[in-house]
């Protein structure tokens, strides 16, 4: 039998559409029959969720979405098929929800739970409605617009209530207020320019006196010691002092004093032969005259022995005048 053109290019165009479909199903992750592992979850929102979008674990894929579809008419149930690439130990308690990516498309992430019992293939999965990073952030800003539109009509309010109250001397009143105010903080900020000079770890005064008040109390610490002994020295010395008999020792001395002032007196008086001395120059010419002659004497006895006495052994007398003047101590006889 002969077939013709006709029909061979009518069955290629079936077989290359049915190849293209299961080529399309399979890189959206889908088989022509519904084999492998399946959990199902329900969402209120899908968020744009579509088919073959990825279901991650701790950040990594455990699978793909397989099929979405409403349960209902009205569109308040989303029930979503998840196939997963093997067996996992997934634990009953775990939590499924949508996340939404601005730059991408959405996924499911599955929160394992702490459950010891684990979801079979077929079984449903719970799941929460996570509102995502701009759902938390639009949340979050439509209150503080709320409150912000509040106090910008009251602040609206306040500045009319001003506008009335206030006239012009008052306005100016203020303005010069304020001009005073913002002198008084340029004021501020040089002395707290000043102040933080004098701060200043490097150069400024009380880190400097800071610095010589260590280096004190670091002499004082090293000489700790040193200073311990002086001290215990000076309390003993105290200590004799107190233990000393001071008054009698005083007393004793100015005994000692009033004698000394006696002789003083005494030797200056005329009535002794010392006073006499010091103060009679008579006395004191005899005096000298006396030893004068004295020393003549012993000098001319000593010269001419045979003068005074008169004894053979000596031999002949000397005949020869005495002596008027004491001899020369340093010159030989």
């Amino acid at each position: 039998m002969k077939i013709s053109n006709e029909t061979k290019v009518g069955a290629l165009t079936a077989i290359a559409i049915v190849l293209m479909i299961l080529g399309f199903n399979f890189l959206k992750g889908r088989t022509m029959f519904k084999t492998g592992n399946f959990i199902y979850a329900e969402y209120p929102d899908a968020k744009g969720l579509m088919v073959s979008n990825p279901v991650y674990i701790n950040g990594f894929t455990v699978g793909s979405v397989y099929e979405i579809e409403n349960t209902d008419a009205n569109l308040k149930t989303i029930h979503v098929a998840i196939k997963l690439k093997g067996n996992y130990n997934i634990p009953t308690n775990s939590v499924a929800s949508i996340a939404s990516n601005p730059l991408g498309t959405p996924s499911i992430e599955i929160k394992l739970g702490n459950s010891t019992s684990f979801l079979k293939s077929g079984d449903k999965i719970n799941t929460v409605n996570d509102a995502g990073l701009l759902g938390e952030l639009t949340n979050k800003i439509g209150p503080v617009a709320d409150q912000l539109r509040v106090t910008t009509h009251t602040l609206d309010s306040v500045l009319r209530n001003i506008n009335s109250v206030f006239d012009v001397t008052a306005k100016n009143n203020l303005q010069s207020v304020i001009a005073n105010m913002n002198r008084t903080t340029a004021s501020l900020m040089n002395s707290s320019v000043s102040l933080q000079a004098m701060l200043n770890a490097q150069s400024g005064s009380i880190a400097k006196s800071m610095d010589n008040l260590n280096s004190f109390t670091k002499n004082l610490s090293d000489n700790n010691e040193k200073i311990t002994g002086t001290l215990n020295n000076l309390e003993k010395t105290t200590g004799n002092l107190s233990k000393a008999d001071i008054e009698g020792s005083v007393n004793k001395l100015k005994a000692a004093i009033d004698k000394v002032n006696g002789l003083i007196e005494k030797a200056s008086s005329k009535d002794g032969s010392l006073g006499l001395l010091m103060t009679d120059k008579t006395f004191y010419n005899n005096l000298t005259n006396t030893v004068r002659s004295a020393n003549i004497l012993l000098d001319d006895l000593r010269t001419h022995p045979k003068r005074y006495v008169n004894i053979s052994v000596f031999g002949k007398k000397d005949k020869s005048g005495p002596l008027t003047a004491p001899l020369d101590s340093t010159k030989n006889p």
